[in-house]
C-alpha cells in the first residue's frame, strides 16, 4: 500500500513518535543524496567507479559513531573466455562497527555495486514525475543504503541505543553473487542476533519472504580443431557437444518442484572454416530447499556423462552453490512479524511473498542469522534501464526501519529469542548444507 512519508505514527511513545516524525524533515536531503549517488557508476566490475562510490559512502557513514574500515575481500576463481581458470579481484567492502560489546548485536547489509557497467548508456537519474525517479541504482540499492543510514541516525537519539550494537557491511559484489564478501557475511551472520538488509521492496511495498537458493556453474568442453573443408572428419566439435548438453539440462526443468536450470551464455568457436575445439557454457540453478542440491548435482553429472560419450570430447565443471535457500522458518517469520507490527505503528500495511531471487539475506540465514532483506525503497524494473524509485518511500522506509530499531533497542522485540530459534533450525540442516554450500571453486 502506498503511504505518504507524512503518515502520523500510532502505537509509539512520545519520544519514539518525535524521532519518527522528525525524519520527514530529511526528505529533500535524502533525494539530493540519492541523485548524487546515482550519477556515480558503480557497476560490479568497474573498480574505479566502485572506489569512488565507496568514498561517497564513507563520507556519509562517518557521521555515525563507531569505527569505519575497509574490508579486503577474497579473490574469486572464474573461467575466462579461453577456458582458463583465472582469479578475479574485488574492491573492498566498507564496514562500520558500533558498540560491539552491547548485549544485542545487529548486522545491516547492503551493496554499492549495480548491474550497469561503465559502458552502459544508462548513467544518470531523471524525474518521470514529481515522485518517480528513473536512474541506475536508485532502487537497487543506493536508495536502500540511504534508508539504512537515515534509520541508524535516528536510532542514535534513542535513550536505549546503548542496548544495541551494530555492524554495517556495504559490499561491491552482491550483483555477481557476493563471491568476495561471502566470508565476511558469514562471519557477521554468526555473530549477529538479527540481520536487516535493504534490497528494494516492490512498488506497492511488498517484501520478499522465503527465497530460493542459487548456484553458478561453468562447463568447459574441449574437442579437436580441424579445417572445416579439408579435414572436417578429423575434428571434434565442442559447440555441438555443448548444444547436446544444453538440450539435456533444459529438459531437467519441470522434473523437480521449483528447481530451475538456466544456460545463460556460451563462449567459444571462431572462424567458420575451423571445427571449434572449445565451448564454455555458463548456467545458473535455483532451488527451493537445501535437499534439492544433491538432486541437482546428480543430474548435472548425468547430463555430462551422456555428452562424454561423444568421440574426442572432454568436459570439466567449475563452480558451485553460492547461496543456499532461505526458508520462511519460524525464526524468520518472527522477524517479519516485527516488521508488520512496526508498519502498523506507521499506518503501513506490510505484506510479503516468496521470491525466486537471492540476496545477502540468504548468506546471513546460512550463518544462523534470522533476517528480513527487503527493507529498502519502493521501486521497480530493477536490472533494467527502466529502474525507478518512488522518492516518497525514502522517508517512509526510513521510518519503518527506525521503528524496528527502536523496538529492538527497548527490548519489545526479543532479538535473542529469534537468534536461538534460528541457530536450532540451521543446526539441524547443517549436515545437509555442509556438502553443498560452496564458493565458486572448481568441482569434479
Amino acid at each position: 500500500m502506498k503511504t505518504s512519508p507524512h503518515t502520523q505514527p500510532m502505537g509509539l511513545n512520545s519520544h519514539e513518535n518525535e524521532i519518527v516524525n522528525d525524519l520527514v524533515q530529511n526528505h529533500d536531503d535524502m533525494v539530493e543524496t540519492l541523485l548524487t549517488w546515482s550519477l556515480q557508476n558503480s557497476g560490479s566490475l568497474n573498480r574505479e567507479g566502485l572506489a569512488k562510490m565507496r568514498e561517497l559512502l564513507r563520507a556519509k557513514f562517518s557521521s555515525l559513531p563507531g569505527q569505519i574500515t575497509d574490508v579486503a575481500l577474497s579473490s574469486q576463481s572464474i573461467i575466462s573466455k579461453t577456458g582458463e581458470e583465472v582469479m578475479r579481484e574485488f574492491e573492498p567492502s566498507l564496514r562500520l562497527t558500533t558498540r560491539p560489546e552491547a548485549p544485542v548485536q545487529l548486522v545491516l547489509t547492503g551493496h554499492y555495486d549495480t548491474v550497469f557497467p561503465k559502458s552502459s548508456h544508462f548513467q544518470s537519474p531523471t524525474y518521470l514525475d514529481d515522485m518517480i525517479v528513473n536512474g541506475p541504482g536508485v532502487a537497487d540499492m543506493k536508495g536502500g543504503i540511504l534508508v539504512m543510514w537515515q534509520a541508524l541516525q535516528a536510532l542514535e537519539r534513542s535513550p536505549h541505543k546503548d542496548n544495541i550494537g551494530y555492524t554495517v557491511l556495504l559490499s561491491p559484489d552482491e550483483e555477481i553473487g557476493s563471491p568476495g564478501s561471502a566470508a565476511e557475511l558469514n562471519r557477521l551472520g554468526v555473530k549477529a542476533d538479527i540481520g536487516l538488509t535493504f534490497e528494494p521492496a516492490l512498488a506497492d511495498g511488498s517484501m520478499a519472504g522465503a527465497r530460493k537458493g542459487s548456484g553458478n556453474f561453468s562447463l568447459i568442453i574441449r574437442g579437436k580443431a580441424a579445417h572445416a573443408g579439408r579435414e572436417h572428419h578429423l575434428g571434434h566439435n565442442a559447440i555441438n557437444a555443448m548444444a547436446d548438453f544444453a538440450l539435456r539440462i533444459e529438459a531437467l526443468n519441470g522434473q523437480r518442484d521449483e528447481v530451475t536450470f538456466n544456460l545463460a551464455k556460451i563462449d567459444g568457436g571462431g572462424a567458420n572454416n575451423i571445427v571449434p575445439d572449445l565451448a564454455i557454457g555458463r548456467f545458473n540453478v535455483r532451488m527451493k530447499a537445501s535437499e534439492d542440491m544433491a538432486w541437482i548435482e546428480e543430474n548435472i553429472k548425468k547430463c555430462m556423462d551422456a555428452v562424454k560419450q561423444r568421440e574426442g570430447i572432454t568436459l570439466h565443471l567449475h563452480g558451485g552453490f553460492s547461496r543456499p535457500p532461505k526458508p520462511m522458518s519460524e525464526a524468520n517469520a518472527m522477524v517479519f512479524n516485527w516488521v508488520k507490527q512496526a508498519g502498523e505503528c506507521l499506518g503501513q500495511m506490510i505484506k510479503w511473498s516468496p521470491s525466486g531471487g537471492v540476496c545477502e539475506g540468504n548468506n546471513l540465514w546460512a550463518a544462523g542469522c534470522p533476517n528480513v532483506d527487503t527493507l529498502g525503497v519502493r521501486g521497480g524494473h530493477i536490472h533494467s534501464d527502466q529502474e525507478f524509485v518512488d522518492i516518497s518511500s525514502l522517508v517512509e522506509r526510513a521510518q519503518l526501519t527506525t521503528v524496528i530499531l527502536l523496538k529492538l533497542a527497548s527490548g519489545e522485540f526479543d532479538a535473542k529469542h529469534a537468534k536461538q530459534m534460528a541457530m536450532s533450525i540451521v543446526g539441524k540442516l547443517s549436515g545437509a548444507k555442509s556438502d553443498h554450500h560452496k564458493s565458486d571453486k572448481a568441482v569434479s
